[in-house]
């Protein structure tokens, strides 16, 4: 089965900071960012990052250099960002919300690391690299002398832009790396299909080491819009929540659980900000669609949303839906949509052989999303990028581990991940179906579900609930859920909790979760 996005020619040289220096030759004045009380014009922002793509010229850090970025949300972040790509390199986020431990780890997973820049609040969490660290502050002078002009540096579709981690499932994080044709192939899909222009500013309200944050962080500058950023290190609902209502921000790109929250915040303070935004584009885990359907189609309410799915692998989004087309009771679980430009969707079995339309399959991605690989790969995962036969003709793939099908009207439906399949009594499950049965229980918000043993080392499954009011009995729960699934697939516990914890990207925190698990359920 093969789910073909719509063909579109790309420029000759798809380089993404491109687009953002053609907007500040023809709208030099316009705002460019804004972040704690202070902004910069699109005249302002190229200038100060062409003098730091001339710093690392100076230091050699050219072409293809890879440039650790350990930076809070702040206009230096877009300068330092935007250099980087001036200078031919790219960049590796190094979220400065995570511990120090963290930091050290993945350090130590990229190979070639030129420099890192980083800031007096966060050098100290990058204090055991190798390699040069940058401070801004304390080079400002330098800079200030340095040319304001664009550099003249080639750079080409094929080159690096940005490599991020991804969990890997050996226990090592995989650096993934994302080359300029694949990001720009990505942001004139999303600003061409859904008319993203000068006037769709965005809030960025994910962490920073997320796949996620990179579309949302450049998006607005490949259109000519206003890129807000909130000072906080943390995603802060409020902040987040003000800031939308403070500014004629138009679009959010977040995950569903962030979404979540920002609904709930909005439905409790009896507001209509969220509900006027453009368009929110979110994804990234399993979305329970009764979290956010009753919100989404109250009256007044013109804010479109995009169910969308893809993988940091082949440059975060691959396909999208409005959620507008849902329809209780058509779909037990919310289609992903279609695919993006030059992306192709290919549903296969597990000897690379298509499936037929409707019929399970390992979701594999193909086409000009499809990234440069794993930076620190050798493993098994690095074999998820591979080549099949399509037509008589190699095409190069990236099997995401996905499993779903395709529906009669060329719909992609994701049923979750084949390996979060877990065996109970016997018999094979998905977790995710369980989570959805749950979230469709009256008087259940949200839910998730966890893996944990007995000492006897069997398999047992426990759900966490947040409550749409008054606290569920067990009882009524799982006799609900009985009648919706087989035994094996119900629960042993229930534990009923204020919010589900989100990790710095703005998913559930199942880790959190499984340290809960093992202080609240003794082993049997």
């Amino acid at each position: 089965m093969i789910l073909p996005g719509k063909r579109v020619p790309l420029p000759a040289v798809p380089v993404v900071h491109r687009r953002f220096e053609a907007h500040a030759k023809a709208t030099p004045d316009a705002t460019a960012v804004r972040w704690a009380g202070q902004s910069l014009s699109y005249r302002e922002l190229n200038a100060k990052a062409n003098q730091f793509a001339a710093l690392l010229a100076e230091r050699g850090h050219a072409r293809g250099a890879k440039v650790g970025v350990c930076l809070d949300y702040s206009i230096d972040m877009l300068v330092v960002i935007l250099g980087i790509l001036k200078a031919g390199a790219a960049y590796v986020p190094l979220d400065p919300a995570y511990p120090e431990a963290r930091l050290r780890l993945l350090l130590g997973q990229i190979a070639d690391l030129a420099a890192i820049v980083a800031s007096p609040a966060t050098a100290e969490l990058v204090d055991s690299a190798t390699v040069p660290v940058i401070d801004l502050a304390q080079l400002a002078d330098q800079l200030a002398a340095l040319p304001e002009t664009d550099p003249d540096v080639t750079v080409t579709g094929d080159d690096l832009c940005y490599a991020v981690f991804t969990s890997g499932s050996t226990g090592v994080p995989k650096l993934t790396a994302v080359r300029h044709e694949n990001w720009f192939n990505l942001l004139n899909w999303l600003s061409r299909e859904y008319r993203l222009d000068r006037r769709s500013h965005n809030l960025v309200v994910s962490a920073f080491g997320f796949d996620l944050s990179q579309r949302s962080l450049m998006a607005p500058l490949f259109c000519g819009a206003t890129q807000h950023l909130m000072a906080s290190r943390n995603f802060d609902p409020a902040m987040a929540y003000r800031l939308l209502g403070e500014h004629d921000i138009r679009v959010v790109h977040c995950a569903s659980s962030t979404l979540y929250v920002l609904v709930d915040w909005e439905v409790a303070a009896g507001g209509d900000t969220l509900s006027r935004l453009d368009y929110v584009l979110f994804g990234g885990e399993p979305l329970h669609v009764e979290r956010v359907l009753d919100w989404a189609r109250r009256e007044g309410n013109t804010c479109t949303l995009l169910h969308q799915y893809g993988v940091a692998e082949c440059a975060d989004v691959a396909t999208s839906f409005d959620l507008a087309g849902y329809r209780r009771g058509e779909h037990d679980v919310a289609p992903v949509g279609r695919p993006g430009y030059n992306t192709d969707i290919h549903l296969v079995d597990e000897e690379l052989r298509g499936v037929r339309t409707g019929e399970h399959g390992e979701i594999c991605i193909a086409g000009r999303s499809v990234g440069a690989g794993y930076l620190n790969g050798s493993g098994p995962e690095s074999a998820r990028f591979t080549t099949i036969q399509v037509h008589g003709a190699p095409v190069r793939i990236y099997r995401t581990g996905d499993r779903g099908y395709v529906t009669g009207d060329g719909q992609l439906i994701v049923l979750g991940r084949m390996d979060t399949q877990v065996k109970v009594r016997g018999m094979r499950i998905d977790l995710h179906d369980i989570e959805r049965a749950l979230g469709r229980l009256p008087g259940v918000r949200q839910a998730a579900v966890v893996v944990g043993r007995t000492d006897s080392g069997e398999t047992e499954l426990t759900a966490f609930l947040v409550p749409a009011g008054d606290e569920p009995a067990e009882k009524d729960v799982r006799a609900q859920l009985l009648k919706a699934l087989p035994r094996n697939m119900v629960p042993a516990h229930f534990r009923t909790i204020s919010r589900l914890p989100l990790s710095p990207h703005g998913k559930v925190d199942r880790a959190a979760l499984l340290d809960e698990l093992r202080t609240t359920v003794p082993p049997r």
